[in-house]
């Protein structure tokens, strides 16, 4: 390789260009995005069960005699068998939040994967808040926001953990007692 007595480089780099008058939006790894978090969701799911089966057998033998009185000898066996059982599960849940995530890498068809959590403590009690996904640019406002409803293939989790998560665990007897299912 030579030695140039002058060599020229561009300050323009084209993959990182971008004009005065567009918008600043996520749009390359590293860029930060705000994720608006409006999660509604509920469940519910019942059962009902009933079956019955039923079996006789009887025989009645009867006996006479000269006297004009009878002699009878009765016999039966009856079988019964009954189920009847229910079932009722109902679940709801509700996540609203704000999260300023990052940009992790640009898929090749153009959607952004993005990646971030937010961890936030009062009180003795630490509530993290986490989410990941892919965002198509199109979804993403001219504020630099998108919906969590917006976001494909998303993983949300809100944890808390501290004094009131603490009490609202049941107590180890109580996890055992009800895995002997008492």
């Amino acid at each position: 390789m030579q030695a140039c007595a002058a060599c020229a480089v561009s300050l323009y780099q084209e993959e990182k260009y971008q004009p005065l008058t567009a918008d600043r939006k996520a749009r390359q790894a590293g860029d930060a995005l705000t994720v608006l978090i409006y999660e509604n969701a509920s469940a519910t799911s019942s059962a009902n069960t009933s079956a019955a089966r039923d079996a006789g057998v009887q025989a009645r033998l009867e006996l006479g005699h000269d006297s004009g009185m009878s002699a009878g000898t009765r016999g039966g066996i009856k079988f019964n068998n009954q189920l009847d059982g229910r079932g009722r599960t109902q679940r709801e849940g509700r996540v609203l939040g704000t999260i300023t995530v990052r940009v992790v890498s640009v898929l090749d068809n153009g959607d952004l994967a993005i990646a971030g959590e937010q961890v936030l403590d009062v009180n003795n009690e630490r509530q993290q808040i986490r989410i990941e996904g892919k965002v198509r640019p199109q979804d993403v406002s001219d504020g630099n926001t998108v919906q969590s409803t917006r976001v494909a293939e998303a993983r949300i989790s809100y944890v808390g953990d501290g004094d009131i998560a603490e009490r609202q665990r049941s107590a180890w007897w109580q996890r055992m007692l009800t895995w002997f299912g008492m």
